[in-house]
């Protein structure tokens, strides 16, 4: 094995692999998917979800599977959730390399690889037992094999691609269908190529089955709380409760695609559209942005199946602008926003991210020390592209992203465990008798309830044993007699 590919796959490992059990499942999302996992784990009906014995029709099965199978195979509650997201989102990272090597050259390649694993979404999501990842890579890797179809109607990889769109329906539902329609529109001359019965059968035999089976064996309580509520009421009703304005996603790609965010600005230069391949990238970007941006309920992680392409362009922009010192720069000045990031991000997750958080003096000082380091290995890359080695400015800067960011990771994750995550509230309830829960908020319920296995109590008015109660945004136990 080269030694660059043994660095290259040891800092994937690093940053997507350190700490990944270090806290427990947070928020309402993550407890809520695997438990529903655990379930069809251990009933062994893998068709219906269930939350707790009650269906619960919000999410297609391909998350629910891969993580039961992980628990069949033994691996922890914790771990089950998360491993494949991160498989996924590794695995997808060395095909997005091969693939824009393969179609734009080494180094397009490469950059965009390396923004795309260094950026703050990707790692993120990849790391958390959530849908978007499976979306986001298989709807990914389907619409990057349609390159070559749509510049040189070259179908040999037009079978894939119609797999990976059925499982991407498979994670998700419909969205990816509709943020498909660019490949449709850019190869619409020779659009009969996908009406051939091999490519229908195969995207049928991906996406078809559970929902057919789920049909047959829960009729229109499936079919209207599916399709109706979580796919046409989620883009239409404000029912859902995630109404943002139009414009909430223009800050949330640069969040996204931090630190990376200041390499948009070589998106500006008309030449780089002469291929029809880029064009595609800036459709399947700007469409998906234009789409979500007009749904009523609106989430970051929403964006993530845009990321691939928004990394795909800035790399090869990267690749084939003529100077990228000055960008590459401000990319490395902005980790210095990490240790800021790190020292908010806890409280962020427990009390809402929409609120203010005053930055600890102690923080803002440690971000300070930052400052030197940071601007000399950003005047370094500025030199080293100046005098031809875009190579080591770009690596450089990756670098400094990849140790940036497994220092957020280490730094954040036990207090988000001890501050977000209801695995430490279990730790001490569980070896409390008689215990009842007083209207917790839906973060810490799913929580509780998914370590806890069987839900606890709610507490009645004659209770009289300790209560788990909401104290300051978070859920403490208070014992009876205290």
């Amino acid at each position: 094995m080269p030694v660059s590919v043994a660095i290259a796959l040891g800092s994937l490992y690093g940053v997507y692999a350190h700490q990944l059990t270090g806290m427990g499942l947070v928020g309402p999302d993550e407890p809520r998917y695997a438990s529903i996992a655990r379930e069809m784990a251990w009933s062994g009906d893998w068709i219906t979800p269930r939350l707790w014995g009650a269906a619960w029709f919000e999410k297609p099965a391909l998350f629910y599977w891969m993580t039961g199978l992980a628990m069949r195979l033994g691996v922890s509650d914790d771990l089950a959730p998360r491993l494949p997201c991160a498989i996924l989102g590794v695995a997808f990272l060395i095909f997005f390399a091969w693939w824009l090597r393969r179609e734009f050259g080494t180094r397009a390649g490469l950059y965009s690889a390396s923004l795309l694993a260094t950026s703050a979404g990707w790692l993120a999501f990849s790391r958390v037992g959530v849908p978007d990842m499976p979306l986001s890579a298989t709807f990914g890797a389907a619409m990057l094999l349609a390159f070559p179809w749509i510049a040189r109607r070259d179908r040999r990889a037009l079978p894939a691609a119609a797999i990976l769109l059925g499982l991407a329906v498979l994670a998700k539902g419909l969205v990816p269908l509709v943020l498909a329609l660019p490949a449709l529109w850019f190869g619409r001359r020779q659009v009969t190529d996908l009406l051939q019965p091999a490519l229908l059968f195969l995207f049928a035999a991906a996406a078809s089955p559970w929902y057919i089976l789920c049909t047959v064996r829960n009729g229109m309580p499936f079919l209207a709380t599916f399709f109706w509520q979580h796919q046409v009421g989620r883009f239409t009703s404000p029912d859902l409760q995630h109404v943002q304005p139009f414009w909430f996603y223009i800050p949330v790609v640069a969040g996204l695609i931090f630190p990376w965010c200041f390499l948009l600005a070589l998106l500006v230069r008309r030449n780089l559209f002469h291929d029809v391949r880029t064009r595609f990238l800036l459709a399947w970007i700007l469409f998906g942005l234009l789409f979500f941006s007009a749904s009523t309920n609106k989430l970051p992680g929403y964006l993530l199946p845009l990321l691939p392409a928004v990394a795909g362009l800035m790399g090869i922009a990267l690749a084939r602008a003529r100077f990228a010192g000055g960008w590459l720069l401000a990319s490395v000045m902005l980790l210095v926003l990490i240790p800021v990031i790190g020292g908010v991000l806890p409280e962020a997750l427990v009390s809402g991210i929409k609120s203010v958080y005053p930055v600890d003096p102690a923080v803002a000082a440690r971000a300070a020390l930052w400052l030197p380091v940071l601007f000399l290995i950003g005047v370094a890359c500025l030199v080293f592209d100046r005098k031809g080695w875009r190579d080591a400015a770009v690596g450089l800067v990756t670098g400094s992203a990849a140790v940036a960011l497994v220092y957020l990771v280490h730094a954040t994750v036990p207090a988000i465990d001890q501050q977000a995550s209801a695995r430490q509230l279990w730790r001490e309830v569980k070896a409390v008798p008689n215990v009842c829960v007083d209207q917790l908020n839906r973060n810490w319920r799913y929580g509780l309830n998914y370590y806890s296995v069987s839900p606890l109590p709610d507490c009645g008015p004659n209770a009289t044993g300790s209560r788990i109660v909401m104290e300051g945004g978070r859920a403490v136990l208070k014992k009876s007699g205290l």
